[in-house]
Formats: C-alpha cells, sequence, structure tokens
C-alpha cells in the first residue's frame, strides 16, 4: 500500500524572518509640486488657457458672432426627416445601405410588404434625401 504524503513535505519553505518596523519619524509626507486641489494655490498651466481668455462662453461667442444665421422649416423638416427615418429603421422592408431610399421602397413594393405610400411621395416629390440616414456613416 502506498504511504500518504504531504505537498508541504514536498516543497519544503523557508519562513522568513519577521523584521521589526522602524519607527517612522515625525516628518509629513509633503504634496506633490503640481497637485490641483481645492485651497491649493499652484497656478494653472498656460497650455489650459485658451487666448489669455478662461472663459470659452465668449470665445465661442466671439467665434459664431461674425457667421451667418441659417433658417429652415422646422416643422416641415422634421415630420418628413422622422417619417424617412422610421424607413430606414425598420427592417421588415429589407437592409437599407447600398440602395437609394426609393429603390428601396420599390423593392419592399415589389415583394409585396406593402411600404407606407407617404414615404413614395415624399421621394417622388424630391423634398428628401435619396440616400438613406445611415449612407456615409457605416
Amino acid at each position: 500500500m502506498a504511504s500518504k504524503s504531504s505537498m508541504k513535505g514536498f516543497y519544503r519553505q523557508k519562513k522568513a524572518i519577521a523584521k521589526t518596523p522602524k519607527a517612522s519619524s515625525s516628518k509629513k509626507k509633503s504634496p506633490p509640486k503640481h497637485a490641483a486641489a481645492i485651497g491649493s494655490d499652484v497656478v494653472q498651466p498656460p497650455a489650459l488657457i485658451s487666448h489669455g481668455s478662461l472663459d470659452l462662453q465668449e470665445s465661442w461667442c466671439v467665434f459664431f458672432s461674425g457667421l451667418p444665421v441659417l433658417e429652415v422649416e422646422q416643422d416641415d423638416y422634421d415630420e418628413k426627416e422622422q417619417l424617412l427615418k422610421q424607413f430606414d429603421m425598420n427592417m421588415v422592408y429589407g437592409p437599407c445601405l447600398g440602395m437609394t431610399r426609393m429603390a428601396r421602397w420599390e423593392r419592399a413594393q415589389g415583394l409585396g410588404l406593402s411600404p407606407p405610400k407617404e414615404i413614395e411621395l415624399l421621394l417622388k416629390t424630391g423634398k428628401a434625401r435619396a440616400d438613406c440616414l445611415w449612407d456615409g456613416r457605416v
């Protein structure tokens, strides 16, 4: 019969000699030189200051003050684009990448999937983008 052997006996380990901890000195650790904390006297590095102004809102107002304002019929744009976006996102009519919205609508009509007539009207009047929502993004 084989005798039981223990792993501890096979792999003998030496015990470490415990060293007594040294008495710590009464010196306080000083904070890092460049620590930015509340109440700190550290000055903000110059790389983070934009053109001598810390107020970014002021900088943006100056930048955009010379640009023309575009006026868009927001209600029509939102309603039409929302319908087209829903059509693009609906996978019932098949994938929308690689073809125009009109081609996708016609393919869905040919397959008997009955796509919305409003989409056809929007696309035929030319008031909407022909490409799908994801065109150029994916």
